[in-house]
């Protein structure tokens, strides 16, 4: 799915209630708080805190997609287009940081 259609389809979801988008400090402590459950099940997964034995496990994809969701409602309720402001991003990384790491050989064929 293009980012595009993901904004779409957020946005097409959001539209069929009356409230619509929240402001954008209210999206703001909703994304917080959809990071901090991603940070808890990395933590539980790769940190010192294990989960208790009568804890179900979360799924991680959920996670990430929620703070996805989240981000994409941001921009919308901005009129951010993220097609455009990923490409912006990720022009300024490759020019930034292109010679930061160590390449990786090429692979043989």
């Amino acid at each position: 799915m293009r980012i595009r259609d993901a904004q779409d389809r957020v946005d097409h979801w959001i539209g069929r209630f009356e409230e619509g988008y929240w402001p954008p400090l209210a999206i703001l402590a909703r994304l917080m708080e959809e990071v901090g459950e991603l940070s808890r099940e990395i933590n539980h997964r790769f940190g010192s805190k294990p989960k208790r034995p009568d804890e179900e496990p979360a799924e991680l994809e959920l996670e990430i997609a929620d703070i996805l969701f989240v981000l994409i409602s941001l921009a919308n309720q901005q009129g951010i287009d993220l097609e455009d402001a990923f490409d912006r991003a990720m022009e300024k990384y490759e020019a930034r940081d292109g010679d930061r790491w160590t390449p990786r050989e090429p692979a043989h064929r």
